[in-house]
């Protein structure tokens, strides 16, 4: 799909790639500045650009009616629209009668952003937990666009909304929470999963933003992917990508700040990690696509979505 721009050329962005312009994720990868380093508006700006840039313009029209899809006929009522009038059952009974239709329901959209403190360890000026709040904005402000109730989770140490909305205020309030990077917060991935387990009471589109450092969490994505439509977008940095090659080193726990020792032939690289976990997501037909921080951050996910083709937006 054409990418379409808002025109805010003005907004400056971070590079997020090494300098070398044939860095083999060099190409679309920048986002724009840290998020909470940045005014609201400015932020609420980015976040439209980028939300226009996920969909490639494919939103529908803001104006629409209330339904598109025939249901029956019935005899005209007071107050009803002229517009509405069935024609061809009206000649044929002789009495006036109008079209009803089906009001389209959506599918509730349920954000899980991770903000524990291993989102926060960087090698390159993008942040995982910096990629996570640009990307939940967009993606929710694309499920706003479409009619889809929107639910916000933090799974971290912050407070969490319950409930699906379709109010942008709640909405931007939500994301502008969990803005600020927090180096010591613990992951509550399985918890937050495990809420979505218990609120979502129908078939829902679940949009998970981790590095999925939460050992619990497979096994609850394998069973909400058995019941609602589930894509993990999982946030990798550089560093994590290739062996250390260190031999035996102290090393401390981001979140907890525990210090260990450990030999760095026993820490997995994150591709065979993504390669594991893609397999056993598969199985239940969950979706895992690996996001690179310093790598086309929003092609990859545009890519995620349309993959998953209709997803967003969809009508139940």
């Amino acid at each position: 799909m054409p990418l379409v721009s808002l025109k805010l050329h003005e907004l400056q962005r971070v590079p997020t790639t090494a300098t070398n312009p044939h860095h083999p994720h060099a190409e679309g990868a920048s986002l724009p500045a840290i998020p909470h380093e940045i005014g609201a508006a400015r932020f609420d700006l980015i976040l439209r650009r980028l939300a226009d840039d996920l969909t490639g313009g494919a939103d529908p029209s803001r104006f629409v009616g209330p339904g598109v899809d025939f249901a029956q006929s019935r005899p005209w009522a007071h107050g009803d629209s002229v517009r509405r009038i069935d024609w061809r059952v009206t000649a044929r009974s002789g009495t006036v009668h109008v079209k009803e239709f089906e009001a389209p329901k959506r599918a509730g959209l349920y954000l899980v952003v991770d903000t524990s403190g291993s989102m926060n360890v960087s090698s390159v000026p993008l942040s995982k937990h910096d990629a996570a709040v640009w990307l939940a904005g967009a993606l929710a402000l694309v499920g706003l666009r479409r009619r889809s109730p929107v639910c916000i989770l933090g799974a971290g140490d912050r407070g969490v909304p319950t409930t699906p909305t379709l109010s942008r205020g709640r909405v931007w309030t939500w994301i502008r929470h969990l803005r600020a990077p927090a180096h010591h917060e613990r992951t509550r991935l399985s918890e937050r999963l495990t809420q979505v387990e218990t609120i979502a009471k129908h078939t829902s589109v679940v949009i998970v933003l981790s590095d999925l450092h939460d050992p619990g969490a497979i096994g609850i994505l394998r069973r909400l992917g058995a019941i609602h439509d589930v894509i993990v977008l999982r946030l990798t940095d550089p560093a994590e990508c290739t062996p250390l090659r260190a031999g035996f080193l102290h090393a401390g726990e981001a979140e907890t700040g525990t210090s260990f020792l450990t030999s760095s032939r026993r820490i997995p690289s994150a591709a065979a990690r993504a390669a594991s976990d893609a397999e056993d997501l598969g199985r239940a037909r969950v979706q895992l696509t690996e996001v690179r921080t310093d790598g086309p951050v929003i092609a990859t996910v545009r890519h995620a979505l349309n993959a998953h083709a209709g997803t967003l937006g969809r009508s139940r």
